[in-house]
C-alpha cells in the first residue's frame, strides 16, 4: 500500500489538471465536502424559486441537512415531503449524503 506522499509523488509526465485535482482531494477526504457545498448550492434548482425564495439558510451537519424557512405554510409542507426531499438531494449528489432534513 502507498503512503499519501508516495500517492502524490511528482512524475516527468505530464497529467490533466482534472487527474491531479482529483488525486489530491481524495488524498485530503475532500470530496465528500465538495459534493455537500455543490448540494447546498443546488437547493434553488432542485426545490425550485418559491421554496428557494423562502430559504433563509441552509447548511449540513454530519448527514442532516439544515433549512431555515420564512414560512411556516412553507415549512410544513416541505416538511410533510420529507422524503421526497432526501431523494431528490441524494440522486442529484449520486450518493447518500443525507438522511434526514429539519426544518426551523
Amino acid at each position: 500500500m502507498k503512503s499519501k506522499i508516495e500517492e502524490f509523488k511528482r512524475t516527468a509526465d505530464n497529467q490533466p489538471l482534472k487527474e491531479v485535482m482529483d488525486r489530491l482531494f481524495k488524498i485530503y477526504n475532500l470530496e465528500s465536502k465538495l459534493k455537500e457545498v455543490d448540494l447546498i448550492n443546488a437547493w434553488p434548482e432542485l426545490m425550485g424559486p418559491a421554496v428557494a425564495h423562502r430559504t433563509k439558510n441552509i447548511f449540513l451537519k454530519g448527514s442532516v441537512l439544515h433549512v431555515q424557512i420564512d414560512s411556516s405554510v412553507a415549512r410544513e409542507e416541505l416538511a410533510n415531503g420529507k422524503q421526497i426531499i432526501i431523494d431528490r438531494m441524494n440522486g442529484y449528489a449520486g450518493s447518500i449524503i443525507i438522511t434526514d432534513v429539519w426544518f426551523s
